[in-house]
């Protein structure tokens, strides 16, 4: 699904819509909001989880940021000094 497909979406998304963006199925969807990972909330009678379109695209940026980080860290020169890790 490309960002033209999930404007068409509307402002909220269902668990299934973030799976498919996600690429990843909607059990592992509904386990990131109960963990509270990726931010949502309830609407209706039967309290269906609805996450904001916005706060989908900072989840990911947050992810990219993360796995950005993380490789500046992992090239760094003082990653296996044993004294920063005890």
């Amino acid at each position: 699904m490309t960002a033209d497909a999930t404007s068409g979406l509307g402002r909220f998304l269902t668990i299934a819509d973030t799976a498919e963006i996600l690429n990843i199925s909607a059990g592992q969807a509904y386990a990131l909001v109960r963990s509270g990972e990726l931010p949502a909330i309830k609407l209706g009678e039967h309290g269906q989880w609805r996450i904001e379109r916005h706060v989908l695209e900072a989840y990911i940026a947050a992810r990219y940021e993360e796995a950005r980080r993380k490789g500046l860290w992992n090239q760094a020169e003082f990653t296996d000094l044993p004294e920063l890790f005890v």
